[in-house]
């Protein structure tokens, strides 16, 4: 894998950082072109659910990958950027978080930051616009996610500096990347970070499939291993995962 050289562009306002990136990368954009928004208008998560980004509130923030890996391997760019803003917000802030599979860094159980990355095509091949959102203050989010989001603000009882985060994602970032070439590191750091790789009992939902069991570790490309209450086992590669606490 190639060395991430970051480049960073600014706005004020955009509707999402995902979308601009890739209307950049359509044009011939190079990897590691990445954008910073204020606020996002229409920013959205996973699903296409929507993603609060009031201005000034949260770290808004995408950047453009070329991975030269095969594709069955892409989902670890999740994995990868996860770890990378585990990094920033430690270096940065002083904060340790858990990672909920595939994609929310938690702090006490709560959501801290999101990861939605995306594959597009463009001139130059198929590339990924990796999305890192992180709630710097509790106006990140509604007052009725409360009980289910928190940020650093919040976190760290006060509040933080978002350019000492960025740079220190810029970096993390760098130092990941090329990582990817080697998916039993990043399966298996992120594992290690993870409280839900294994002996987790959880829930978890795929459109009109619902499953409950526990975790029991990850395949090479980063799916999840549930092990359900009748002994079988299933192999998840989309869905939403939630933490069930024993009866």
């Amino acid at each position: 894998m190639a060395f991430l050289k970051p480049r960073v562009l600014r706005f004020e306002s955009l509707p999402s950082t995902n979308t601009e990136l890739a209307r950049l990368a359509s044009e011939g954009a190079a990897e590691g072109l990445s954008i910073i928004a204020d606020e996002q208008t229409a920013g959205r998560g996973r699903l296409q659910r929507a993603w609060s980004s009031p201005k000034g509130a949260g770290l808004y923030f995408s950047i453009l990958l070329r991975p030269a890996i095969p594709q069955n391997y892409w989902p670890l760019i999740t994995f990868m950027a996860a770890l990378a803003a585990g990094d920033a917000l430690r270096g940065a802030c002083g904060l340790e978080t858990d990672i909920k599979w595939p994609n929310d860094l938690l702090s006490g159980e709560r959501k801290m930051c999101g990861i939605l990355a995306e594959a597009i095509d463009t001139p130059a091949g198929r590339a990924v616009i990796a999305g890192i959102g992180i709630n710097l203050t509790p106006d990140a989010f509604p007052p009725e996610l409360a009980s289910m989001a928190t940020s650093v603000a919040e976190a760290t009882g006060h509040p933080p500096d978002r350019e000492q985060i960025l740079a220190a994602l810029l970096d993390a970032l760098s130092r990941w990347y090329p990582l990817l070439g080697e998916p039993g590191q990043i399966v298996d750091a992120w594992s290690n970070r993870s409280s839900y790789t294994i002996g987790k009992l959880v829930q978890v939902s795929n459109g009109d499939d619902l499953w409950q069991g526990t975790t029991c570790g990850l395949e090479p490309d980063g799916a999840l291993r549930l092990r359900t209450s009748s002994g079988e086992l299933k192999i998840i590669r989309a869905g939403d995962v939630y933490s069930v606490r024993p009866s």
